[in-house]
């Protein structure tokens, strides 16, 4: 019985995908106001038509491929390369598509939104102003401090350098806090990752009520799915929601995801179709590790788990100053 149930997580868990040819990476990406997805599955090259048709691209020469399946099955499918390197577009059966804008340029890791107002301008406002009142009980607010539980659980607080999608230093100190039952269950699943070779790296956990209205306050109509409401405030506010990815514990490097930390196009959709085999099965093992330990994933932000207990906790805005390192 216990063979049979090994043989069963063998064909339920994939093993790690190799990584997407050089070549590759500068094809991968969408294409088209309806997109054509470019990606990489299995070692190959794939087009994705719409939600779910698809063709294997097969190379004739440079930058030339043949459809293979589907209704594009034996059309030439080519792609143009732009200043940069990669491609700029494609074209299938005579028709140039333009590749879409979903991704930072190359050499740059971070997607920027210029902000409505002055960010100085916006903190002000915001310290000044007061979280919405609250009715209910709520639960004790008892911060943790994630590397005091272990110092392998490393950070990466965007918001404590100007490298985020405001280009603004928002926090005065580079720490991260939860809830205690979810600092607890966030150590669990770094433990567990130690397994596979992995560990956590956190960009944010608990955050400031008024950071929240800073975001909300600055960015684009358009653009503001990305952010909280502070007149609801964000799930960081109650210390029960962390943005994290995973690194490597043999070289130290955060690993390659399908879209940046804190992107605000469809790449950062945790079902987005697109991008590598070894950059979705990174994305599903962060999955894997932290839903086992109760935590869920923002649908629209791979990097975001909420604790399961979110709702419990009251809105904070203690200053990270304000909190002391025990």
């Amino acid at each position: 019985m216990f063979l049979l149930f090994l043989w069963f997580l063998s064909i339920q868990v994939p093993s790690k995908p190799a990584p997407a040819p050089n070549e590759w990476r500068k094809l991968i990406g969408e294409y088209g106001a309806q997109p054509v997805y470019i990606l990489e599955r299995d070692g190959k090259l794939v087009a994705r038509f719409g939600l779910s048709e698809e063709s294997t691209l097969s190379e004739v020469s440079n930058g030339m491929f043949t459809a293979q399946g589907g209704r594009h099955n034996g059309e030439r499918i080519s792609f143009r390369a732009g200043k940069e390197g990669r491609a700029s577009q494609i074209e299938i059966a005579g028709v140039l598509v333009e590749r879409n804008a979903v991704e930072p340029a190359p050499g740059v890791g971070q997607l920027r939104i210029t902000p409505l107002r002055p960010i100085e301008e916006l903190r002000r406002e915001a310290i000044a102003a007061r979280p919405p009142p609250e009715s209910g009980e709520r639960l004790p607010f008892d911060l943790v401090e994630l590397t005091k539980l272990d110092s392998g659980i490393r950070l990466e607080i965007r918001y404590a350098t100007t490298n985020n999608f405001l280009g603004s230093r928002l926090y005065t100190q580079a720490r991260a806090f939860l809830q205690r039952p979810a600092a607890e269950a966030l150590l669990r699943a770094h433990r567990a990752l130690a397994g596979k070779g992995f560990g956590l790296l956190i960009h944010d956990a608990y955050r400031p009520w008024f950071v929240t209205k800073i975001f909300w306050d600055a960015t684009p109509a358009d653009k503001k799915w990305l952010v909280a409401d502070p007149a609801q405030g964000s799930r960081h506010n109650r210390g029960a929601a962390v943005d994290l990815t995973l690194y490597e514990l043999k070289t130290g490097k955060p690993v390659e995801m399908v879209s940046t930390y804190d992107e605000s196009t469809p790449r950062a959709h945790a079902d987005y179709p697109g991008g590598a085999s070894l950059q979705r099965w990174h994305r599903s093992v962060l999955r894997e590790a932290m839903e086992s330990e109760g935590f869920v994933q923002n649908p629209q932000e791979w990097w975001h788990y909420d604790f399961k207990d979110w709702n419990r906790y009251p809105i904070g805005n203690q200053r990270f100053e304000e909190i002391p390192r025990k």
